[in-house]
């Protein structure tokens, strides 16, 4: 008897109803998918974490390039993990030093991973996971240069139909973004004539050790560096610039931009505030500003449409609405949404009021993705987005305009320049 005949006899015998037996992926339905993160530091702990509480994944694994890191991981998910019933982390399926990617990558008792490493490893670690197979969940952007896109594109192809790539674009998922953009394209605001739209937030925390050498001292500090992170318009901008993106169904011509380094001291070399002007077809414009640095307690990150019958507004934080012919507010019936625009956001990408659910939504499509064998694959949206930030970050260091096809002949590429071999 095989196993599908096993199945329907012992169901009929038993009164037992089964619901989608098994994925693509071999999983019974009410198995959890095994979860490895890669990268164990503020944001990558923050998503796991929430993979574990929201979803049926589970947290098997662990690798980082650091050993202290890596402990620290260990700690938190041990606790999560007895929380939720489960056990703790195997210790044989830890794993540290800059070839931990790819041990992650090839064990066998890891279904999934999640990539929360600096940027300019993702399409690189994104490579290594595909290849063994395993489901994907990367976070932005995908790529730092142009280069790297351009591989993740490939990557992207070879992923299609297989297993599920995710890009970590948690913003499309909050109900409160999703309705109003439904809306915005079923045609509320009438024709768009432009976009104004700023993401501030304050400068980076500073990781201080007295041991560690300058290499070491670059990728703690990473959001620094403008090449680990492709800078603050390509490493964290791009939830609004994406979103800019989603509402148009469109990326960018042009762009010309300014900027710089006007306040910040730390001894990295990103800036510290750019201003871009973006040219989208049908000649919308898109005005962008964006700022790291001051108070720490404060983010102030929003998108404002205009169109020919009204105004939507979509604020990380505050009223969610459409004013004028089409006029509507978001209402979140659920008893714990905060609608007082009062939010906190922290640095590890937590967030209250219009952003309290994202995670949580985005982390539950990616799981059904896997468990239902509808797998996605968002390389090419992850790649426009990433380009897109690239433009306005070119545009502001040549001070002048750039088309996106200029962008793409000129092939911009980031050398690391460092021997990741000493963290082996």
């Amino acid at each position: 008897m095989n196993r599908r005949d096993f199945i329907h006899a012992s169901s009929a015998a038993s009164g037992l109803l089964f619901l989608n037996p098994r994925s693509a992926f071999g999983y019974p339905a009410n198995s959890a998918v095994r979860l490895g993160l890669l990268g164990c530091g503020n944001r990558g702990t923050s998503v796991a974490t929430s993979f574990a509480k929201n979803t049926q994944a589970r947290v098997v694994a662990l690798a980082d390039l650091f050993p202290d890191q890596l402990a620290k991981g260990k700690a938190h998910f041990d606790e999560v993990n007895a929380g939720l019933g489960v056990p703790a982390i195997d210790p044989k399926l830890m794993f540290r030093g800059y070839k931990a990617f790819e041990e992650l990558a090839s064990s066998p008792d890891v279904d999934a991973i999640q990539i929360s490493t600096p940027p300019w490893f993702h399409v690189q670690h994104l490579d290594a996971v595909v290849n063994a197979g395993k489901h994907a969940y990367c976070e932005k952007p995908l790529g730092v240069d142009v280069a790297q896109t351009r591989q993740a594109l490939e990557i992207g192809k070879r992923a299609e139909g297989r297993i599920s790539l995710d890009v970590g674009f948690q913003v499309r998922s909050a109900p409160p973004i999703a309705e109003v953009v439904r809306r915005i394209h079923a045609g509320d605001l009438g024709k768009i004539a432009s976009i104004t739209a700023h993401y501030n937030a304050p400068a980076a925390v500073s990781h201080e050790g007295t041991s560690w050498s300058p290499d070491e001292f670059r990728i703690r500090n990473w959001l620094w560096d403008k090449t680990l992170s492709g800078d603050i318009i390509v490493e964290q901008n791009i939830h609004v610039i994406d979103i800019c993106n989603w509402i148009l169904q469109s990326r960018p011509l042009k762009a010309v931009a300014t900027g710089g380094r006007n306040v910040t001291t730390h001894q990295g070399d990103t800036w510290d505030n750019y201003q871009v002007i973006y040219t989208y077809p049908n000649d919308v414009h898109v005005s962008f500003s964006s700022t790291q640095f001051g108070d720490k307690s404060w983010f102030d990150v929003s998108e404002r449409v205009f169109g020919a019958d009204g105004i939507a507004e979509a604020p990380y934080s505050g009223p969610v609405r459409i004013i004028g012919k089409n006029a509507w507010d978001w209402k979140d019936a659920s008893a714990d949404a905060d609608q007082s625009g009062s939010g906190h956001f922290a640095a590890n990408g937590s967030f209250s009021d219009n952003l309290k659910f994202a995670d949580r939504d985005k982390d539950r499509a990616f799981i059904e993705s896997i468990t239902s064998g509808k797998f996605h694959n968002q390389a090419a949206a992850g790649v426009d987005s990433a380009l897109s930030c690239m433009l306005g970050r070119m545009a502001g260091h040549t001070g002048r305009e750039v088309t996106w096809e200029e962008q793409l002949q000129h092939g911009e590429q980031y050398a690391l320049n460092m021997n990741m071999a000493q963290f082996t």
